[in-house]
């Protein structure tokens, strides 16, 4: 202990921790997980570890720590909820950050034995504790099919959070737990032996239900006390369908039925898909029983399926990736009973579930999910239509992020909006990364879509030319365009441009392709074409032998641009684009030496290209720009910048690598959505 006051308070918690190991001794969880919760008892109790020291316990019990520390985020927003709903979205958050299974074991195991000695402190702290139990622990132990622990975490809650209503049905029963389940063991015995005797293959289950659960039913079907006849029941699991029929024969020859409770959920299955017998009868000493018989894939398909007993239970829906994750949990629970190798089942413990969304915090601890991959402008979108229209940036766990910002679960994203909604038209180009979300992306094209056609037929013009431009493409040709984007006229392409329906990339890449096809042939050879690698960026020269091939410095041609050979004299083909002023001065020099050179298709090589980037100087400009560059896995070769303090610009010249014409574009258009930056073109 680091502390006589950190030992006065592990020493006082010795019976709620002794207690904890006791519930969780018989869920089989082993001595990595007991272990894992002393270290964060002890921790709580005021013995900090760092990292070397958790790690001196292995590595499996150093992450059983870290999932219960992660939790602990949890019971913060818990605490700082502002409304009731807030529950649903910190339970998946839960089960978000939580990745070892075991970390919900001590999480239920810790309050189950709280909530049992919660008489002990006073009215608010209580009710507190029996609010999150109720909100939190019960529902999660539902929907994993921890049974030992839900039905007590449930009654103990609603015994503090209504104590009168628990009282009353308690003496409604007339008879404590341990007299019901001693029943339920009587009837147990009585339907098997029979079952037996008629040559049915069967397994009995049977339960008393508890008070909550009495509870809820009557308040959901508005019936009395004396209208329920499931307060005990038996479930029996039998191989088929022809054995159901023949099982609930044997149930109503052994005791009367009740008239008006038999339901058919096998020839007339529930909504959703839900397959079983229900009956009623009066068993042993004139008392009532539910009797549930199904088969055993019908009963996996009522824990695990579409029907999975907490969905009807709580009411909720739930995207399919979240049940997915619920139902490979249940599965691994229920395995326990079978598991021969324990090591096995503790690697399947460890396994990671793949999420395919984020649970995402609001500054006031609301839990909100998209998928994964989902930027922050995204989330402001999720929050409201005009919170993301008024979007100017965005705070993650309290820094300044671009909006591009991807966060993950657990994250607080705080959205910093303007007064007026003004969104823009570079959020619906899908390579700056703005939006991955297509009900965000719909939100804004429909914002735009209510513009004024004339405004955006010249905002889409605009788009056009701005990336003609950084692209360094002249004297381009529009005219044949409408037909092949399937439009009516070039004034319908560019709305079509400025809503987001077309890329101004791909209409780039096709004026480039047309400008290749366009260019008048130049003088060829008669001898055989010859291709210089076969690599993607390999160049196919025409009419020549085997020469050396120079990618021009003056105009430095990408691959996807329209191209031209120059035969020099001792340095092979120098390669121009074709809208090269060089080229030009060289083709009216001497137009013999002109050669038709292209690209051929495969492989990977890497190209020179200068690029302009403008901007308004600040704090760290230069630095986000190179992070934007990066982040690209674009190679860096030369950089020079200059700031004009007369008009307080900065003017950086960057000499690049890049692999294509395509990866030119998208790093351009990322550029350009960087704060401050005016403008972003490829050099000529």
């Amino acid at each position: 202990m680091q502390s006589r006051d950190a030992r006065a308070r592990w020493d006082a918690t010795r019976a709620e921790r002794e207690a904890t190991l006791d519930v969780l001794e018989p869920l089989a969880t082993g001595a990595a997980t007991r272990n894992a919760f002393l270290l964060h008892e002890a921790a709580l109790s005021g013995c900090e570890f760092d990292a070397a020291e958790l790690q001196a316990f292995g590595t499996e019990v150093a992450e059983l720590v870290e999932g219960q520390r992660a939790a602990e985020k949890v019971w913060s927003l818990y605490a700082q909820r502002t409304s009731p709903g807030a529950a649903e979205g910190l339970r998946r958050l839960l089960l978000a950050i939580i990745r070892d299974l075991r970390v919900v074991f001590i999480l239920l195991a810790r309050q189950l034995v709280r909530m049992r000695m919660a008489a002990e402190l006073d009215e608010g702290e209580r009710r507190a504790l029996a609010q999150l139990t109720s909100d939190i622990h019960a529902p999660l132990a539902n929907r994993l099919g921890i049974w030992q622990l839900k039905w007590e975490l449930e009654d103990l809650a609603f015994r503090y959070l209504q104590p009168e209503t628990y009282r009353r049905i308690a003496q409604l029963l007339d008879e404590r737990r341990s007299d019901r389940e001693a029943w339920i063991a009587q009837a147990r015995g009585l339907l098997q032996a029979a079952l037996e005797k008629a040559g049915i293959t069967a397994e009995i289950g049977g339960r008393p239900k508890h008070i909550s659960s009495i509870w809820k039913k009557m308040q959901k079907k508005g019936l009395d006390f004396s209208s329920l006849y499931d307060i005990r029941a038996l479930r029996v699991l039998v191989p088929d369908v022809p054995s159901c029929y023949a099982a609930l024969g044997v149930v109503h020859s052994l005791w009367p039925f009740i008239a008006g409770e038999f339901d058919d959920y096998i020839a007339s299955p529930k909504g959703n898909n839900y397959q079983s017998l229900h009956t009623a009868v009066i068993g042993p000493d004139n008392r009532t029983l539910e009797v549930q018989i199904r088969s055993h894939d019908m009963h996996a398909y009522a824990e695990l399926g579409f029907a999975a007993h907490w969905r009807y239970k709580e009411g909720g829906g739930g995207d399919a990736s979240f049940e997915r994750k619920i139902a490979w949990m249940r599965q691994l629970l229920e395995s326990r009973d079978d598991a021969d190798d324990d090591a096995a089942l503790l690697a399947g413990f460890r396994t990671d579930v793949i999420d395919d969304r984020v649970y995402l915090l609001t500054p006031k601890g609301q839990v909100m999910d998209l998928p994964k991959g989902a930027t922050v402008l995204d989330f402001a979108y999720l929050i409201h239509t005009s919170v993301g229209h008024r979007c100017r940036g965005a705070k993650v766990n309290g820094r300044i992020v671009p909006l591009t910002f991807q966060p993950v679960s657990g994250d607080r994203i705080e959205i910093l909006t303007g007064k007026t909604q003004e969104p823009r038209r570079d959020w619906l180009n899908a390579h700056h990364g703005f939006l991955n979300t297509a009900r965000a992306r719909n939100k804004v094209r429909n914002w735009f879509r209510q513009a004024d056609r004339e405004i955006n037929i010249a905002a889409g013009r605009a788009v056009l030319e701005r990336e003609l431009k950084r692209l360094a493409l002249h004297n381009v040709e529009l005219e044949s365009l409408p037909a092949m984007f399937k439009v009516r006229s070039l004034e319908e392409l560019f709305e079509a441009l400025a809503l987001g329906d077309i890329s101004a990339g791909h209409i780039a890449r096709i004026l480039h392709e047309q400008k290749a096809e366009n260019e008048p042939a130049p003088v060829r050879a008669e001898a055989v074409p010859i291709r210089h690698d076969s690599g993607k960026g390999a160049l196919v020269i025409e009419g020549v032998g085997n020469l050396l091939t120079v990618l021009a410095r003056c105009c430095q041609p990408l691959p996807g641009d329209a191209v031209c050979g120059f035969i020099t004299r001792g340095r092979g083909v120098s390669v121009h684009r074709t809208d090269c002023r060089q080229l030009g001065r060289l083709r009216s020099l001497d137009p013999d030496r002109i050669i038709e050179v292209e690209w051929s298709g495969a492989g990977q090589r890497s190209y020179e290209v200068n690029l302009i980037v403008r901007g308004y100087d600040r704090k760290g400009l230069h630095k986000d720009v190179s992070n934007v560059i990066a982040a690209a896995n674009v190679n860096v070769l030369v950089v020079d910048a200059r700031v004009d303090p007369e008009r307080n610009e900065v003017h950086m010249n960057y000499r690049l690598k890049v692999a294509d014409f395509g990866q030119l574009s998208k790093l351009l258009g990322q550029l350009q959505a960087v704060p401050n930056v005016i403008e972003a073109v490829r050099h000529a």
